[in-house]
């Protein structure tokens, strides 16, 4: 898993030989793919490329939901994940807005159970310019953005050399004995709709402050265009207006589908099951494998 761009389907290249469009930093992944890799008669492993948030054409609930439903099948076939990749660009100087709501869906989505089997993966080594600014960046990684998952379990880990040899030794050093995921225990053991979920429940909380960002973006652009004298600033700040609303609605139909039902929380609050399972909260700043092991990037 990981933001869209940020080198899963190049780690899948190199593990399975099988040359793709990736090493850019657009999406190459709209829907979940699965990629077989027989090492011998009695073992194979299958690798998951899984489409990341912030993703367009797709929208984010469309892309909760496809995770959501390949993971609860296979929960349901009794296949456990023998380990969870997250990938990061290293050569990404700052967290961005798409980049934390990833790490965030991503966190409450695995739950600290899975935390063990989870590596954070560091990508595109082989772009790195100035090696002090890399390190200090890993060590804000490692101390601030991903301490709440490393406390939990997970381990950093680094792509260097884009090289095969590099991805099977990520891959050999996940100690993941079936790790069953935070959302797999909400929609089949408790069970939950998806918008109730923790992931879900997040998701809800991003569109609704990124509504609330954009009514404020679009009654800044009405206040400019109106002092304006400029004719063709004004159409520019126009368009730009317009804009803004067409992803506003586009937004505010993805936050319709997420809805929370307050009636469906009571027994849910109250029902007997109950699982030690629970989800990782990320906190910004500013503000031996299985014989058939499915890892899942």
């Amino acid at each position: 898993m990981g933001p869209p761009g940020s080198g899963k389907t190049n780690f899948i290249n190199r593990l399975t030989g099988i040359e793709e469009a990736a090493h850019q930093l657009t999406s190459q992944t709209q829907a979940i793919r699965e990629y077989t890799v027989k090492l011998s008669r009695h073992r194979q492993y299958m690798f998951v490329d899984v489409p990341g948030f912030d993703n367009p054409p797709r929208s984010d609930w469309d892309t909760l939901q496809t995770i959501a439903n390949w993971l609860e099948e296979k929960y349901r076939a009794d296949i456990a994940l023998s380990g969870i990749i997250y990938m990061h660009r290293i050569t990404d100087r700052w967290l961005s807005g798409p980049v934390r709501r990833n790490l965030d869906i991503f966190a409450r989505l695995c739950g600290d159970k899975a935390a063990f089997g989870m590596r954070l993966v560091t990508t595109m080594w082989d772009e790195v310019k100035d090696r002090a600014l890399a390190e200090n960046s890993v060590w804000q990684l490692e101390a601030n953005f991903w301490r709440p998952l490393i406390d939990a379990g997970a381990r950093h880990r680094r792509f260097e050399g884009n090289s095969s040899r590099c991805a099977w030794g990520i891959i050999d050093d996940l100690t993941g004995g079936g790790e069953v995921l935070l959302i797999q225990e909400e929609l089949v053991d408790v069970p939950r709709k998806l918008h109730e979920t923790a992931a879900g429940k997040a998701l809800h909380l991003q569109f609704q402050k990124f509504l609330l960002d954009q009514e404020e973006r679009i009654k800044q652009l009405q206040e400019e265009a109106k002092a304006q004298r400029d004719p063709g600033l004004v159409r520019r700040l126009e368009a730009e207006q317009q804009r803004l609303e067409a992803g506003l609605q586009k937004t505010s139909d993805g936050l319709n589908k997420l809805r929370i039902r307050l009636f469906r929380h009571i027994p849910l609050l109250f029902g007997k099951n109950t699982y030690p399972n629970s989800a990782i909260t990320m906190k910004f700043e500013d503000d031996s494998i299985a014989a058939n092991d499915y890892v899942i990037l």
